[in-house]
């Protein structure tokens, strides 16, 4: 078991074994669990419950039961945090492992993160509410848009080891007004499954930055 990304001791474990009117009777752990096995079976899927399909702990896992996992605080997953994941932490873990079976698994991994990082589509994050030249370039997340728009690229890219049943990328109700800046891409609908690529993006900042060169002459 790895140490989570700046840890901190104050993770609400006690109250995800003891709230009762959220975690159902089949999803709390036997007694006889180890705190090792019950942190890859059961925690990931408790704390998404607690808090409504919207946590703030991700488990990050290569897929082994007995592979790595790492516990890491959403809030502060910055990309230099992430990438200190993917190729320290995950990186001196391979180094032990040499030629043990479970470093394939572990390569993977570390391959899934560094998509992320990258940020091409489809592992990148779409904020229907932001211009293309603000949708962030790579593993950038602004935590004001949310868990579910910001979890996507762990998604997509199959790393979790619990995904919350109640986050989806449907379009969502209701329509947007005609000043949205998707709205003639999408005719007005709320639409949240969307890619766009890093040329793309960086095709609209630099148009950005030449119109605002020539009203600055």
């Amino acid at each position: 078991m790895q140490r989570t990304l700046q840890s901190n001791p104050c993770l609400p474990f006690r109250r995800l074994a003891t709230n009762r009117r959220i975690i159902r009777a089949k999803d709390r752990p036997p007694r006889s669990l180890t705190l090792d096995a019950w942190l890859r079976t059961h925690a990931a899927r408790q704390h998404a419950k607690l808090f409504h399909d919207r946590p703030f702990l991700w488990w990050i896992t290569d897929g082994r039961t007995d592979g790595f996992m790492s516990v890491v605080h959403y809030h502060r997953l910055t990309r230099d945090a992430l990438s200190r994941l993917a190729f320290h932490v995950l990186g001196d873990h391979l180094a032990r492992l040499g030629d043990d079976p479970r470093a394939e698994a572990a390569r993977i991994l570390q391959k899934k993160l560094e998509q992320i990082i990258e940020g091409e589509a489809p592992y990148d994050i779409f904020v229907r509410w932001k211009p293309m030249h603000e949708q962030p370039l790579g593993w950038d997340p602004d935590l004001d848009d949310g868990v579910r728009l910001n979890i996507r690229p762990f998604i997509e890219v199959g790393v979790l080891a619990h995904v919350p049943s109640g986050v989806h990328y449907r379009t969502d109700r209701g329509k947007d007004v005609a000043s949205a800046p998707w709205y003639s891409v999408f005719n007005g609908e709320r639409r949240n499954d969307h890619h766009t690529t890093l040329a793309e993006k960086r095709a609209a900042r630099a148009a950005v930055g030449e119109r605002a060169g020539r009203a600055a002459e």
